[in-house]
């Protein structure tokens, strides 16, 4: 049984791990079981390059970005299970007992994190009923949402990234991730508010 697993290995899939992976020494962390799915093969970063990202390199190519954020997750946190190559395809269940069923298995987990992208062929069965139009994109473009309140779409089920109604910018997206990342830490942690900060003190 997993106590999180999010699906999608892009910016805000990742920036939840980490930020799930970095809190590990907390006490109310040190027993759970994280679990990432990384298919990216339909990730947005595929056609990108940046210019304006804080922190990268300008004419760094998304590509890399996504070879290297999985290779970086397992070296500084191998705790947190990479599934690669596997699709969802539905998901069973209620709060706190899903099923995550993919094109080759099925999981157990109390909470999940959806952040793969906007595109309208999103299909995952058990999450069609939260579907709606993309509040922050061009209608012709005919993205779609989850509907949720600040990030949440029922309980154990949160949202992040543009599938959250957020614009596709990859720091917009990994702030997303990152803030449902601190809003399970408070959960774990008794709803005592906390995150986890690295720090060289």
């Amino acid at each position: 049984m997993f106590d999180v697993l999010i699906i999608g290995g892009g910016v805000s899939g990742m920036s939840c791990a980490l930020v799930l992976g970095s809190a590990n020494k907390k006490a109310f962390v040190t027993d759970k079981k994280i679990g990432i799915f990384t298919h990216q093969k339909n990730s947005s970063l595929q056609e990108a390059i940046f210019y304006n990202a804080y922190g990268i390199t300008p004419g760094k190519l998304g590509s890399e970005l996504l070879t290297e954020s999985t290779q970086d997750l397992a070296a500084s946190y191998p705790h947190i299970d990479q599934i690669a190559n596997e699709k969802v395809i539905r998901i069973e269940g209620s709060f706190p007992s899903f099923t995550v069923v993919t094109n080759k298995n099925s999981y157990q987990t109390k909470n999940i994190v959806i952040g793969i992208g906007s595109a309208n062929t999103f299909d995952i069965e058990g999450l069609m009923q939260y579907v709606e139009p993309h509040k922050k994109a061009l209608p012709e473009k005919q993205r779609i949402q989850l509907k949720n309140e600040d990030h949440k779409v029922a309980d154990g089920i949160y949202v992040i990234g543009t599938l959250a109604g957020w614009r596709s910018q990859l720091a917009i997206a990994a702030g997303s991730g990152a803030a449902v990342a601190t809003d399970i830490l408070t959960l774990w942690n008794n709803g005592t508010q906390t995150h986890s900060h690295d720090s060289i003190r």
